[in-house]
């Protein structure tokens, strides 16, 4: 018989788990608390019950800690977006979690760990999928993240961490959207803001009447809205209305053009200090040539380019080596090379160097790095998940790299996402 809790129940925090929640114990089982502190005694309302432990939600905090704050967002209580905006000093958390995995997992800390880097922690977010969803008992459509611990779009007014020139207003978005004639067949929407201006990705599962797009049109012209829509996978994308039509970013003073679904860094002022930091740590010279892994656009590899002999850089998908090519050439960089390559499938790299950067996804780089037959003078990686940059780093050991040091980056402020930036020597 599954057992019966009379909610709401007190939980008492001992602990913090990796993501920022409170950890507590009631009747003998974890309890994972989102909004508790060690220290506190929260009441709490379960969202989740699993074999092993519970998940629940603090509804009042007794005898908060000294560690607590109180939220800047109105909407913090409800949204899903951000998860640490109570908590005083977030990134002292973050970095515990990082060596925590690297002790963990790879059995080692490194020699050196270095300042973490953090810039505005509002307003700092360029790319956002925003869910869409028309709610009539909400009065009409909704556009937001997701609530906390539940699958319904928040009922959000504005977001204080999107860039203000869609975050402080996302009444507008819900304006543009609720005439509509297919409005509940509209999904969700892409918001991406680049130097030159604001796109939307518009994702409809039907098409839209006359009337739709004309209304489409001048909302782009009355709003400054790049408008795009996307009635099927990313394939699909096309440019509908306003301008700018092509979409850039400038950082290390080259010009990097993107699509409003290219993987760019959401964090602007964050990424221009990586490209710096990646640059001081690699150490380039005249006579380096550079191994780069999972390149995207260009993002580094344009900027080593600029100080190496060469820069042999591999990327999975075409389109974005595409566009990497066309950034290279459209900013006079000519010693950048890009190579269309499945890293994970297809790990043997076609030419090496003696330096190597790389800035893998979330799921790291597991198989190209068991099949490195290179000895690289220097290894800077990117990490966008402790754990799987913690696996790696234990991978790169056994091949005879030490680590050299560690640096966390605030990429996502108030959030449990940890960035960092690991420097292997020989």
């Amino acid at each position: 018989m599954a057992r019966r809790i009379k909610e709401p129940i007190e939980v008492s925090i001992d602990n913090l788990s990796h993501e920022g929640r409170g950890v507590g114990r009631v009747d003998g089982k974890t309890v994972f608390v989102h909004g508790a502190l060690p220290g506190e005694t929260a009441l709490s309302r379960i969202t989740k019950r699993r074999r092993q432990f519970d998940e629940a939600l603090a509804l009042e905090v007794r005898a908060p800690a000294a560690a607590r704050i109180a939220p800047r967002c109105q909407h913090f209580d409800i949204c899903g977006g951000c998860a640490l905006q109570h908590m005083k000093d977030p990134l002292a958390h973050k970095q515990n979690v990082l060596l925590e995995l690297l002790a963990h997992h790879a059995d080692l800390e490194p020699d050196q760990v270095q300042e973490p880097i953090a810039k505005s922690a509002w307003g700092y977010r360029r790319k956002a999928r925003l869910g869409v969803k028309h709610v009539a008992k909400k009065g009409g459509v909704l556009v937001g993240f997701r609530e906390r611990a539940k699958p319904f779009i928040a009922d959000l007014t504005s977001c204080e961490v999107l860039h203000p020139v869609v975050g402080a207003d996302l009444i507008e978005l819900r304006r543009l959207l609720a005439p509509l004639s297919i409005v509940r067949q509209v999904p969700q929407i892409e918001v991406a803001v680049a130097d030159n201006g604001v796109a939307l990705v518009i994702r409809h599962l039907a098409p839209f009447s006359a009337a739709d797009l004309a209304w489409l049109h001048s909302a782009a012209r009355a709003n400054n809205y790049s408008i795009f829509l996307q009635p099927g996978n990313e394939d699909t994308v096309v440019h509908f209305s306003g301008e700018p039509k092509n979409l850039y970013y400038e950082a290390d003073d080259i010009r990097f053009s993107f699509e409003p679904l290219d993987f760019t860094q959401v964090n602007f002022e964050i990424n221009q200090a990586l490209i710096a930091l990646v640059i001081d740590e690699l150490d380039l010279g005249p006579t380096d040539t550079v191994v780069e892994l999972f390149c995207g656009i260009g993002n580094f590899s344009l900027p080593m380019a600029k100080r190496a002999a060469r820069v042999l850089s591999y990327e999975g998908e075409s389109r974005l080596i595409t566009r990497a090519q066309q950034n290279a050439e459209a900013n006079g960089v000519t010693k950048a090379e890009f190579f269309v390559q499945d890293l994970y499938n297809d790990p043997h790299l076609q030419e090496c160097g003696n330096k190597l950067m790389l800035d893998p996804p979330r799921s790291g780089a597991q198989q190209v790095l068991v099949n490195l037959n290179n000895d690289f003078d220097r290894i800077v990686y990117v990490s966008c998940n402790p754990v799987t940059l913690a696996r790696d780093t234990a991978i790169l050991s056994e091949k005879g790299y030490r680590l050299s040091s560690v640096r966390l980056l605030d990429m996502f402020p108030h959030t449990a996402h940890v960035e960092s930036c690991a420097v292997f020597d020989r």
